[in-house]
């Protein structure tokens, strides 16, 4: 895993960190130094190991995606255990059941999409736990719920970095360029791995997982790239420069590249931006300025890698594999 290197030299210069592109126009950087961030308690403690990916039903209930389990756990707000997705009669059906879920989302009205690349589909379920829809995706990484009942679906296998379909699994259309860093076909597609987030608004972003220089991206309903958070600067340098060069020398070879980006959370409401790169913790507001940076650590004091951060109104919940899932007090803006 490549670690950000934080330089000195930057906090002296009082450099802006971070190249921000909205459209249109551009907004300046707001720089703050990093704090620490320790959470306040451990959650749902029989989950650990294989930990993927956390989301809130609307009516409240927790819901919970473990690598390779065949469901989804449902908890209530005490943290028990109280039913699973697909439900335990409908895990009987044919194709039902999850072969390898890599993460998932709820709508407003229960209804459950998760990408298992297991199976090579995206799966859409009832808010009472059966199959409705299986939507055929090569290496399907992310999907969110979107208004108007429209789902966007991220996977390295098509030629645009988002699709959307309707929920009986039509596609409408495809949106967001790609990019190509290399003149190898497999190089380039696990350059565009990447996680989606939504608001309330049915924006999408799309945040990188492996793109040397840390990117994430904002379209609005129409699929039109409306910002672009890119970390290009002193920061950020020497990571993006050892993965370019890393992948200059093994042009013959296979080669695997480390997570960038590891976790992105959206206030629904405020579209503020939440980031990870390994425990450092960046907050942006809707415009892409950047509000303040963290370091993050666990109850015991242990540095946490968030691989999901789930923004609620007065909280954030960040889980990681294999730690686990770990409530934080979510921060109040700092003074303009």
């Amino acid at each position: 895993m490549y670690r950000v290197f934080l330089l000195s030299v930057a906090t002296l210069l009082g450099a802006a960190i971070v190249a921000i592109v909205p459209l249109p126009g551009r907004a300046q950087e707001q720089y703050q130094f990093e704090t620490e961030l320790m959470a306040k308690r451990h959650l749902f403690r029989d989950v650990g190991a294989g930990f993927r990916s956390i989301r809130r039903g609307p009516n409240g209930n927790y819901y919970i995606l473990t690598a390779d389990a065949p469901v989804l756990r449902i908890y209530n707000a005490v943290g028990k255990l109280v039913g699973q997705m697909p439900s335990e009669s409908a895990a009987k059906a044919k194709g039902a059941s999850l072969v390898s879920g890599e993460s998932f989302d709820v709508d407003r009205q229960g209804r459950v999409a998760v990408c298992d690349r297991g199976a090579g589909a995206v799966k859409i379920y009832s808010p009472d736990g059966s199959l409705t829809t299986t939507i055929p995706v090569a290496s399907p990484i992310s999907a969110v719920f979107l208004p108007g009942d429209q789902l966007a679906v991220s996977s390295p296998n098509i030629d645009h970095l988002v699709t959307l379909y309707e929920l009986m699994g039509v596609s409408v259309r495809s949106y967001g360029d790609t990019e190509e860093i290399s003149d190898r076909p497999e190089v380039n597609s696990q350059a565009n791995w990447g996680h989606l987030a939504a608001d309330e608004m049915g924006n999408t972003y799309f945040a990188f997982d492996y793109l040397p220089e840390p990117t994430m991206r904002k379209f609005d309903r129409a699929g039109n790239l409306a910002m672009e958070i890119s970390l290009k600067t002193l920061e950020f340098q020497p990571a993006a420069q050892a993965a370019r060069k890393a992948m200059a020398r093994v042009d013959r070879n296979p080669i695997e590249l480390h997570r960038i980006i590891s976790a992105i959370g959206v206030d629904v409401r405020t579209q503020d931006v939440w980031v990870a790169i390994g425990t450092l913790l960046m907050h942006f507001d809707k415009d892409g300025l950047r509000l303040a940076s963290f370091r993050t650590s666990t109850t015991r004091d242990e540095r946490i890698e968030p691989a999901t951060i789930l923004v609620e109104p007065d909280r954030l919940l960040i889980g990681a594999d294999p730690l686990g899932i770990y409530e934080f007090p979510k921060p109040e803006r700092l003074p303009q």
